[in-house]
């Protein structure tokens, strides 16, 4: 239901963007203003408010930044897949352009995110990589886009077609990434919920992610307004 919310939000910014660029324009900056600023909080909620892990310690904390990162880029990469099924079944342009505007912040929030990801299991399992499932297959999803958003770039307006029967190619990667803990034995711990977490930590990484997820939204909102006034149809 959250998800929903959230890709209803991003949705209405867009169209917002498109058909009334003037009011556009104020709303654009509140959420630019709002989402970097509970960025902030959020992040100082977790170094100080935010209890620290009971197993892990403080090295936890990394948390905040690790987990909104790569549930931002799986969500680029989820909405890559539906602009992409939109363009191969409707051609519009608005379409392709969006497949474009998500997935290169998703590749960078993914890349991000392994880097933090290698921080943590330094921390925590004394090395920077391991050949675990969930870490390989994340590295095989940003590198899988970020071929795609290299194909887009060297094919220019002949990439629409290729590019989206790619994006919904490589998207099985995605389930992949979310159930490669469940699928085989890793390092790496199991999705947690609602009962398996502090009360204080869930509220801080909920803020988190939501902050993250509007800095998203702005980043598509701009992008994508630039694509479609300065790029041929």
């Amino acid at each position: 239901m959250v998800l929903g919310l959230i890709v209803a939000c991003i949705a209405g910014s867009v169209t917002l963007a498109l058909a009334r660029p003037s009011l556009a324009r104020p709303v654009f900056r509140v959420l630019a203003v709002t989402s970097c600023v509970g960025w902030a909080v959020g992040l100082v909620l977790g170094l100080r408010w935010a209890p620290p892990d009971e197993y892990m310690g403080e090295v936890q904390r990394i948390m905040y930044v690790h987990v909104p990162l790569l549930w931002t880029c799986m969500l680029a990469l989820g909405l890559n897949f539906g602009a992409s099924l939109w363009w191969l079944f409707l051609g519009h342009r608005t379409a392709d352009e969006l497949a474009g505007a998500v997935a290169e912040p998703g590749v960078a929030f993914g890349a991000l995110g392994l880097l933090t990801g290698a921080i943590w299991g330094k921390a925590t399992w004394g090395v920077w990589w391991s050949w675990d499932p969930r870490m390989i297959s994340a590295t095989a999803m940003v590198g899988l886009y970020a071929a795609y958003l290299l194909v887009r770039a060297a094919l220019g307006e002949r990439a629409r077609f290729p590019a989206a029967v790619m994006a919904t190619s490589v998207s099985i990667v995605l389930p992949v990434v979310w159930f490669s803990v469940r699928w085989w034995s890793s390092l790496h711990q199991l999705q947690s919920n609602a009962s398996t977490m502090d009360p204080q930590m869930r509220l801080v990484l909920l803020a988190n992610v939501g902050a993250m997820f509007g800095v998203f939204t702005c980043l598509v909102w701009a992008r994508l307004t630039q694509r479609l006034t300065t790029e041929p149809g």
